[in-house]
Protein backbone atom coordinates (compact mmCIF):
# COMPACT_ATOMS: atom_id res chain seq x y z
CA UNK A 1 0.00 0.00 0.00
CA UNK A 2 1.30 3.22 -0.66
CA UNK A 3 0.13 6.67 0.06
CA UNK A 4 0.46 9.93 -1.21
CA UNK A 5 -0.72 13.27 -1.94
CA UNK A 6 -1.30 12.76 -5.83
CA UNK A 7 -1.94 10.12 -7.79
CA UNK A 8 1.26 10.93 -9.84
CA UNK A 9 3.34 11.49 -6.63
CA UNK A 10 1.83 7.68 -5.76
CA UNK A 11 2.55 6.74 -8.98
CA UNK A 12 6.18 7.72 -8.95
CA UNK A 13 6.78 6.25 -5.37
CA UNK A 14 5.20 2.47 -6.21
CA UNK A 15 7.78 2.21 -9.56
CA UNK A 16 10.53 3.39 -6.85
CA UNK A 17 9.22 0.41 -4.77
CA UNK A 18 8.33 -2.08 -7.74
CA UNK A 19 12.53 -1.26 -9.15
CA UNK A 20 13.28 -2.65 -5.53
CA UNK A 21 11.52 -5.58 -5.43
CA UNK A 22 12.44 -6.72 -8.89
CA UNK A 23 16.17 -6.22 -8.11
CA UNK A 24 15.50 -8.24 -4.55
CA UNK A 25 13.70 -10.53 -6.54
CA UNK A 26 16.66 -11.31 -9.11
CA UNK A 27 18.55 -11.62 -6.28
CA UNK A 28 16.88 -14.54 -4.51
CA UNK A 29 15.61 -16.51 -7.51
CA UNK A 30 12.02 -15.12 -7.25
CA UNK A 31 10.34 -14.63 -10.54
CA UNK A 32 6.76 -12.79 -10.60
CA UNK A 33 4.29 -13.07 -13.46
CA UNK A 34 3.43 -9.80 -14.92
CA UNK A 35 0.73 -10.62 -16.58
CA UNK A 36 -0.87 -11.74 -13.49
CA UNK A 37 -0.45 -9.17 -11.48
CA UNK A 38 -2.44 -6.40 -11.03
CA UNK A 39 -2.44 -2.86 -9.62
CA UNK A 40 -6.23 -1.09 -8.12
CA UNK A 41 -6.04 2.46 -6.94
CA UNK A 42 -7.89 3.02 -4.23
CA UNK A 43 -9.07 6.83 -2.64
CA UNK A 44 -12.01 8.39 -0.71
CA UNK A 45 -11.44 11.99 -2.65
CA UNK A 46 -13.09 12.89 -5.48
CA UNK A 47 -10.52 14.21 -7.59
CA UNK A 48 -10.44 15.85 -11.01
CA UNK A 49 -7.09 14.48 -11.93
CA UNK A 50 -6.42 11.29 -13.90
CA UNK A 51 -7.48 8.16 -12.44
CA UNK A 52 -4.98 6.15 -14.37
CA UNK A 53 -1.49 4.60 -12.99
CA UNK A 54 1.10 3.78 -14.95
CA UNK A 55 3.07 1.14 -12.91
CA UNK A 56 5.65 -1.38 -14.19
CA UNK A 57 7.28 -4.62 -12.98
CA UNK A 58 10.18 -5.89 -15.24
CA UNK A 59 9.57 -2.98 -17.46
CA UNK A 60 6.41 -4.34 -18.44
CA UNK A 61 3.27 -2.06 -17.49
CA UNK A 62 0.61 -3.74 -15.21
CA UNK A 63 -2.93 -3.85 -15.38
CA UNK A 64 -5.34 -1.38 -13.56
CA UNK A 65 -8.51 -3.20 -12.45
CA UNK A 66 -11.22 -1.78 -10.53
CA UNK A 67 -11.83 -4.45 -7.84
CA UNK A 68 -9.56 -7.48 -6.90
CA UNK A 69 -10.08 -10.63 -5.01
CA UNK A 70 -7.56 -11.26 -2.64
CA UNK A 71 -7.73 -14.52 0.00
CA UNK A 72 -11.36 -14.12 -0.67
CA UNK A 73 -11.73 -10.79 0.24
CA UNK A 74 -12.83 -8.24 -2.45
CA UNK A 75 -10.37 -5.08 -2.62
CA UNK A 76 -11.84 -1.87 -4.87
CA UNK A 77 -11.33 1.55 -6.07
CA UNK A 78 -13.83 2.92 -3.48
Amino acid sequence: MIKAETIGEAENIANVEMDKISTWAKGNKVRFDEEKSKVVLMTRRKRKEQKEVAVYINNKAIVQVQKLKYLGIIFDYK
